[in-house]
């Protein structure tokens, strides 16, 4: 079964602190990419977990980043679609 994102949230519903959602192992994964990992080998673990989009279509997130051109004297941008428009999508949040 897969661990809710929920998980650590306090039954008080109050949000977590930056200490305590460290202590909950947040930003793990942020400290192991910036002491060493390459954004190819980012690239292919998140193909290899076969993270999917949460779009109707489930379009596989690896293969979306494998897209975006690895020349590195060129900048990346990073546009994040933070829009609640489809139905349900809001229900997750954490309610204050």
């Amino acid at each position: 079964m897969e661990k809710p994102l929920t998980e650590h949230i306090r039954a008080d519903k109050r949000p977590l602190n930056l200490k305590e959602y460290e202590k909950v192992g947040g930003y793990e994964a942020v400290r192991k990419v910036m002491k060493g990992m390459t954004p190819k080998s980012i690239q292919d673990l998140v193909k290899e977990s076969n993270l999917r989009g949460r779009g109707g279509a489930g379009f596989a997130t690896g293969l979306k980043w494998s897209f975006v051109p690895m020349d590195a004297l060129k900048p990346k941008y990073l546009i994040a679609n933070a829009d609640e428009m489809e139905p349900g999508t809001f229900k997750d949040a954490s309610a204050h």
